[in-house]
């Protein structure tokens, strides 16, 4: 049975408890032995080389080099990440190394929650993606700061709430990515303000593809 660890907390607005709660759910329903801490001192305490996958839900907050250095090497070494929206792209703004592993850094999400959107999947074939036509959701509309190097799987088209981003003309703003840290695989949906989105479909299926894509990468 594959091991998984979910750290939860930082900024409440983004209901960390619950999220862990539908995260846990849908770990266990993939034949994973689920561990919930709040505190990043996980990290340090236990042996992160034992995992498979480390699903991080910390928006905001800060992270200390000790806490983040076993992370670090942990999936660099093979182990999987995994996660959505503040709770792993938000997660520690003043720490770089947290925003080249993970792929993406939120910057904006213009009109707030509430914006209806359309997410449309780019790698039909992909197991994440499979199947998945486009969905409308009606949600915060994560604006992020992108890696290159990142395998987007599905995006959003912008602008459609009014800022200073109009001038800019459409853009296609990915919602979910895959890449490589090391040997270990990441995966990110922007989706998830609310823990209540990711417990439908097809948010739902999504996350538990990409939970069990990220921790196969371990050898």
């Amino acid at each position: 049975m594959k091991k998984a660890l979910i750290v939860q907390g930082g900024w409440e607005g983004h209901e960390p408890k619950q999220l862990a709660e539908v995260f846990k759910k849908a770990l266990e329903e993939s034949d994973f032995s689920v561990e919930v801490s709040d505190t990043l001192d996980a990290f340090v305490q236990q042996d992160l080389t034992a995992l498979d996958l480390i699903v991080p839900i910390w928006t905001m907050g800060q992270i200390t080099g000790a806490q983040v250095q076993p992370v670090l090497a942990a999936v660099a070494g093979g182990v999987g990440l995994a996660g959505c929206h503040g709770g792993m792209c938000d997660a520690f703004r003043e720490n770089t190394d947290w925003q080249f592993m993970t792929g993406g850094q939120w910057v904006a999400h213009p009109g707030n929650d509430g914006v209806r959107y359309i997410v449309r999947v780019t790698q039909e074939e992909h197991p994440i993606t499979r199947g998945v036509t486009p969905f409308e959701v009606s949600s915060e509309q994560y604006y992020m700061h992108v890696d290159p190097a990142v395998k987007v799987l599905a995006t959003t088209r912008f602008p459609i709430a009014d800022g200073p981003h109009l001038r800019n003309g459409e853009v296609d703003m990915p919602v979910i990515w895959t890449k490589m840290w090391g040997n270990g695989r990441v995966f990110y949906n922007s989706l998830g303000h609310r823990a209540a989105m990711m417990a439908e479909e097809p948010t739902y299926t999504i996350m538990k593809r990409g939970f069990v894509w990220a921790a196969e990468g371990k050898g």
